[in-house]
């Protein structure tokens, strides 16, 4: 079956939006959440705030743009692993799409240390999260055993292995991200996982 094509337009207002998202992450970065405003990253990227709001609902929803892209992403790989893996196999398979993506580690170390360090954005990253649990337990629960609570297995399985990668992000970020992240993860899995 071929792969349907993004339509050109769609490409394009989704690099323009990571291009936004990583101008806006390098002023928070230097500046702090709360001392950036809106201005500042528009006239950074040469647009105006009013173009800016095309794009981007408000400042928080500017500082965690990448993490419905990289729900998205994770739910893709997850999709495309073979159907007899088993999930949490699947899930750590998929999760290396974190690896993946173009940022260097002092960068992505910024980026979560200044997740974690604001609560309005500590919020906004729960929100976003609960939706990866949405897009990840209905590609888990085929691999589970029928069940009639087949449903609320895959949702557990979905929203633990989220908080496992969370508390793999906080302890990386509590480290310096001098040690890997996807390591830190499965330490993280194999504290909740029973022994089979």
């Amino acid at each position: 079956m071929p792969q349907k094509l993004t339509p050109l337009r769609e490409q394009t207002r989704s690099v323009v939006r990571s291009l936004l998202a990583r101008t806006a992450i390098d002023l928070f970065a230097a500046k702090g959440f709360d001392n950036t405003t809106l201005d500042e990253v528009a006239a950074a990227a040469g647009i105006s705030r009013r173009t800016l709001f095309n794009y981007f609902r408000n400042k928080e929803d500017l500082a965690l743009s990448s993490l419905s892209e990289q729900g998205d992403l994770i739910a893709a790989r997850l999709a495309e692993r073979p159907a007899d893996e088993d999930c949490w196999a699947a899930l750590r398979a998929a999760f290396q799409v974190l690896e993946e993506i173009d940022m260097t580690p002092e960068g992505r170390l910024e980026f979560i240390t200044l997740l974690f360090g604001n609560d309005s954005l500590r919020a906004g990253h729960a929100e976003k999260q609960a939706r990866w649990q949405d897009l990840f337990a209905p590609l888990i629960e085929p691999r589970l055993p029928a069940s009639d609570r087949r449903t609320l297995q895959a949702r557990a399985i979905a929203a633990a292995a989220i908080t496992c990668l969370q508390a793999a992000n906080e302890e990386w970020v509590r480290l310096g991200g001098k040690v890997d992240l996807l390591d830190l993860y499965d330490t993280a899995v194999q504290a909740i996982r029973r022994p089979t």
